[in-house]
């Protein structure tokens, strides 16, 4: 739940923002008129994002298990994508973002139609609504308790419309840009763990090598697929399920908050080293370099 509910805060209080600032420039101008078109899309968005969730939910029951894994391998990659996208266009072009949606309010108004104003606050929260809605989805796959992740998400997200509207009566403060430094890489580690989870579905369903397939290495002892250095790349890393039941509480924490599974295989290892190094890495580049101050231009 703390997991989903970090997601759901985050992401709900990225479009809450989004939206406060149309919202207040549409009254700062005097279009009230226009506000339900924007709401519209807004509704729109919403009615997309809940639309794929529910495809995704019940969709999958019709299939085999082989598609099942294939299926939920190539969305929590395109998850991965897309959340790794996010937080790097949030860290670019967050300083710049209420420009630029006045911008497009100025050119929706300009333009006079009625699916211009629609247009901007749909893209404005569809991107965020499909990003959570496959990330969620991707978390719910990985540890398996629905219930418990979506009510975290929903809390999560409904905390996030109640700081959102605080913020713009102005009865809060929030320093937005630390709040987004520290989730940006709470989001990093998160999609670390989905990427793993990709690995492992895409294992199952054949289409990487794996334990599951004849490229498994076979501990000559036991009979079974090796474990540990032996069983380097297409066996088990480490099989702890001895001592970390896989369905208990401390399996459920460690997964949806670091990735960390009871038994892993190699390539889910690497995968996950390799997205944190990297991408972990550009983030904090990306960091440092916004807090370094700007160079003051030399005097005649």
């Amino acid at each position: 739940m703390l997991a989903t509910f970090l997601i759901g805060l985050r992401e709900g209080l990225e479009a809450a923002l989004v939206v406060g600032i149309l919202v207040a420039y549409l009254r700062r101008l005097g279009r009230q008129e226009a506000l339900p078109k924007l709401w519209a899309g807004v509704g729109l968005a919403i009615v997309l994002a809940l639309g794929i969730g529910a495809i995704l939910t019940f969709g999958a029951y019709e299939l085999t298990f082989t598609a099942q894994e294939l299926i939920g391998g190539g969305l929590s990659l395109l998850a991965v994508a897309m959340v790794t996208w996010m937080i790097f266009w949030m860290q670019r072009a967050g300083r710049t973002m209420k420009a630029t949606l006045e911008g497009g309010v100025d050119r929706a108004l300009t333009a006079g139609g009625l699916w211009a104003l629609v247009a901007i606050g749909f893209v404005s929260v569809a991107r965020e609504g499909i990003e959570t809605t496959l990330l969620l989805w991707s978390m719910v796959q990985s540890f398996g308790d629905a219930p418990t992740a979506i009510l975290g998400a929903l809390l999560g997200l409904a905390t996030a419309v109640v700081v959102g509207w605080l913020i713009s009566r102005g009865a809060v403060t929030l320093d937005l840009r630390r709040f987004f430094a520290w989730t940006g890489g709470f989001l990093v580690i998160v999609a670390a763990g989905v990427l793993a989870y990709a690995f492992m579905d895409l294992q199952e369903a054949g289409a990487l090598p794996g334990p599951f397939t004849d490229a498994a290495p076979i501990d000559p002892v036991t009979g079974g697929v090796a474990i540990g250095w032996a069983a380097f790349p297409f066996g088990w890393a480490f099989d702890v399920s001895a001592s970390i039941a896989p369905g208990g509480p401390l399996a459920a924490i460690l997964q949806a908050t670091v990735g960390f599974m009871p038994a892993m295989t190699w390539l889910q290892v690497v995968a996950w080293a390799l997205y944190i190094t990297l991408v972990g890495s550009f983030y904090i580049r990306g960091l440092r370099s916004r807090r370094a101050p700007k160079p003051q231009p030399a005097a005649d």
